[in-house]
């Protein structure tokens, strides 16, 4: 694979407009305020139909934004200033050097959405570190209260392998993950921020025996319910039992990462998570604004050119509040939040909820 990945990146040819065009009109009529975004029209038609299976918020979404992630966080500068490489950030890396860095434990699983992807990459002509974070922007928007994330485009289609050991694993310490993502330059509470994107993931790897398990109940809707359920005491594995990185779920056929959990109940924390279940417009926004800093890891954003009005403007869609799911209670809820009450939330009404996988 390391030779199909050079050769990519010697073929692969990223046009750059000279000048900008104000209200470009590009393919269909469609206008963009600079006409080097008027390639991206074309790969949001193409990976809508083709890759989101018609702009459905189904697996592929769900693992674009995942590797969104795994792409950028490859960046330490504790790295650099030891004088070693420290990664380049949102470089596209993971895809062109995908035999080495998917191979990390932590990446297990991306090797499938990097193969998915990579041919639109190459087919528009576009570097793999745009097109890691436009499929991740496009495909979110396609989830029922989902975000309409900034995208910026012109990162070099030139990379080197990430360096090991920089993407958080879920069977880490609290400690661990809040020193490695404060290296990369993320707090406490911008990690809760980014961890709103598990309301809309699933796990495969953790327990491989059931690929596809959900995180929380609605894995289609970008909503609130991943922070009530992460809060709900545990009382079985879904699966074949403990696995690293797991902890007992509180509802049949949801999963539980031990990250998740432990900072859901951590005190630097535990009111960031807390906040999002009565706020999902705060969720929203705060989402919103600390992708902008994941996706510009490792570039300076100034010279990068703002194609976000190629991004789909989400539906919008009123959701309904959080709720406790089913047969569940507020006894059951394990509130961290010294600061504020938990909030008081309706139950749903019916027999006990059971999470089907995606």
């Amino acid at each position: 694979m390391f030779t199909k990945a050079i050769f990519a990146l010697a073929a692969l040819a990223v046009t750059v407009m000279a000048a900008p065009s104000p209200q470009a009109v590009c393919s269909q009529g469609r206008r963009a305020n600079n006409a080097a975004c008027c390639v991206w029209f074309d790969v949001l038609d193409d990976i809508q139909e083709n890759l989101f299976d018609g702009g459905e918020c189904g697996e592929e979404v769900h693992e674009s934004l995942r590797l969104t992630f795994h792409d950028a966080i490859g960046f330490s500068p504790a790295l650099t200033r030891q004088g070693k490489f420290g990664g380049g950030g949102a470089d596209g890396s993971i895809m062109a050097f995908s035999d080495i860095e998917t191979n990390f434990h932590a990446n297990d699983g991306v090797d499938e959405i990097v193969e998915e992807q990579r041919p639109f990459a190459i087919k528009h002509k576009v570097s793999f570190g745009d097109f890691i974070q436009f499929a991740g922007a496009v495909g979110v928007t396609n989830c029922a209260g989902g975000p309409r994330l900034q995208f910026l485009a012109g990162r070099s289609n030139i990379s080197r392998p990430s360096p090991d050991l920089l993407v958080p694993e879920p069977s880490d310490s609290n400690d661990v993950i809040f020193a490695r993502m404060g290296d990369a330059g993320f707090s406490p509470v911008e990690i809760v921020d980014l961890l709103v994107s598990h309301t809309v993931a699933a796990q495969d790897r953790v327990d491989p025996t059931i690929p596809g398990t959900p995180f929380d109940s609605t894995p289609e809707v970008f909503d609130s319910q991943f922070f009530v359920e992460t809060l709900l005491k545990g009382t079985a594995f879904p699966g074949n039992g403990s696995n690293v990185g797991e902890l007992v779920s509180p509802l049949g056929g949801e999963f539980r990462l031990f990250s998740d959990a432990n900072i859901a109940r951590d005190a630097r924390t535990a009111c960031e998570w807390q906040s999002f279940i009565t706020d999902h417009a705060s969720m929203v926004t705060k989402f919103e604004r600390v992708m902008v800093k994941l996706a510009t890891l490792g570039h300076n954003p100034r010279t990068l050119t703002d194609c976000s009005d190629v991004i789909p403007v989400p539906a919008n869609t009123r959701l309904p509040p959080a709720t406790l799911p089913a047969g569940k209670s507020l006894r059951d809820i394990e509130a961290a939040c010294r600061a504020t009450p938990f909030p008081a939330l309706k139950t749903d009404p019916g027999p006990v909820t059971t999470v089907a996988p995606v």
